[in-house]
C-alpha cells in the first residue's frame, strides 16, 4: 500500500456484511444541530491510547455516554477496547489500566469501529481536547474502514473557559474544571469514566449557555470556535 492509499484508507478490506453496516451508517440523515439541548442527543466521548504521539500511537479504547434530552443517559453508553497486535508499554498501562491480556482480547478493530459508528449515529460529539480524540478516532477509522470522518464536534476545553471568564486562568485540564464544578470521577483515566465526567461538565455549563442564548449545539459550538479562532487563528488546532 502506498502512502496515498494509507492516507485515504483505500487499503481497507471489509466483508459484505461489514460494508453493508458502514453503508447504512453513511446513509443516516445528518443531525439537526439547531435542536435545543432538551430535544437533542449528544455523544460525549473519551479515548485511551498507547501514548500521546498523534502520528505514532494507537487507539486502545473508546468510552462514550449520551446526553439525551438534557440529561445524562447512563443506559446509553459504550465502552470498547480495540484488539491490539502489540501491547502498549507498562507505563502506559499504569495510566489507563487496560492490561496486556485485555488489549490482546479486545474487539477486532473493524467490528469495534462499526459498533462505535452504529452507537453514535450522526449525533454530534463532545469531548475535552477534541484534537486528540478526533485524531485518534479519525485515523483509526480511515485505516480500518476507509472512512474519512468529518463529524461535528464541540470542545469543552475551549467552551468552558470562555463561559467562565472569572475563573483562575490556571484552570486548563479536565481535572481542574472537575474540581471547579465539584464533579467526581469513579475511575479517572478510564475512557468511559472520563466521558461521564465530561458529560457532567457539559451539563454544569447549561446555566451559562442559557445566559448566552446558546442552547443548541450549533450555538455553543460557535462560541467554542470563536475562542479557538482567537487563540490559534484557526477553527481547528
Amino acid at each position: 500500500m502506498n502512502w496515498l492509499a494509507s492516507l485515504f484508507g483505500r487499503g481497507a478490506r471489509l466483508d459484505a456484511a461489514q460494508q453493508a453496516r458502514l453503508d447504512a451508517w453513511r446513509a443516516l440523515p445528518a443531525a439537526d444541530l439547531k435542536l435545543p439541548i432538551d430535544a437533542a442527543r449528544y455523544v460525549v466521548v473519551d479515548v485511551e491510547s498507547s501514548g500521546l504521539d498523534l502520528n505514532r500511537d494507537k487507539l486502545i479504547a473508546i468510552g462514550a455516554i449520551a446526553i439525551r434530552d438534557g440529561r445524562i443517559d447512563l443506559a446509553d453508553g459504550l465502552e470498547i477496547v480495540l484488539q491490539q497486535d502489540k501491547v502498549s508499554g507498562k507505563d502506559n498501562i499504569l495510566i489507563h489500566g487496560i492490561g496486556g491480556e485485555a488489549q490482546r482480547a479486545g474487539v477486532p478493530p473493524v467490528e469495534a469501529l462499526l459498533s462505535f459508528l452504529e452507537y453514535l449515529g450522526k449525533d454530534p460529539l463532545i469531548a475535552f481536547h477534541v484534537v486528540f480524540d478526533n485524531t485518534m478516532i479519525s485515523k483509526t477509522l480511515r485505516k480500518y474502514l476507509g472512512l474519512r470522518f468529518n463529524h461535528p464536534w464541540a470542545d469543552l476545553a475551549f467552551l468552558t473557559p470562555e463561559l467562565c471568564p472569572g475563573a483562575n486562568r490556571q484552570l486548563r485540564a479536565l481535572d481542574d474544571w472537575m474540581g471547579y464544578f465539584n464533579i467526581g470521577n469513579y475511575a479517572r483515566h478510564s475512557a468511559l469514566a472520563d466521558a461521564v465526567s465530561t458529560a457532567e461538565l457539559m451539563l454544569a455549563l447549561r446555566p451559562l449557555l442559557a445566559g448566552r442564548n446558546a442552547e443548541c449545539f450549533r450555538a455553543f459550538q460557535g462560541i467554542e470556535q470563536e475562542r479557538r479562532m482567537r487563540t490559534f487563528g484557526l477553527p481547528y488546532a
